[in-house]
């Protein structure tokens, strides 16, 4: 079992970055692959960004070079930096971690980028 604690959400202007963690409850070397998912006000949860054990990486054509996945093994956390925000960033950011064809998801946490 998997217990997933996202954070480092908020508000902040187009334009602005944001760096959001999400911790695992056991090490993420032994957790097959790390996601990031969104979900904006009244549409469904979307993918935004992938990181193996392996260390390959995967994101969403909307975030291609403005977002970045990246884990510190020590801390047995994986962060996504968002930079060059949008207004359509603004959703609700859910980390997921899938191990032992089992999926995991967090409570997600808030990110709000005003015009």
């Amino acid at each position: 079992q998997v217990q997933l604690v996202e954070s480092g959400g908020g508000l902040v202007q187009a334009g602005g970055s944001l760096r959001l963690s999400c911790a695992a409850s056991r090490t993420i070397t032994s957790i097959n692959v790390m996601r990031w998912y969104r979900q904006a006000p009244g549409k469904q949860r979307e993918f935004v960004a992938t990181l193996t054990t392996g260390g390959l990486t995967n994101y969403a054509d909307s975030v291609k070079g403005r977002f970045t996945i990246s884990r510190d093994n020590a801390k047995n956390t994986v962060y996504l930096q968002m930079n060059s925000l949008k207004p359509e960033d603004t959703a609700v950011y859910y980390c997921n971690a899938g191990f032992l064809d089992r999926l995991y998801w967090g409570q997600g946490t808030q990110v709000t980028v005003s015009s």
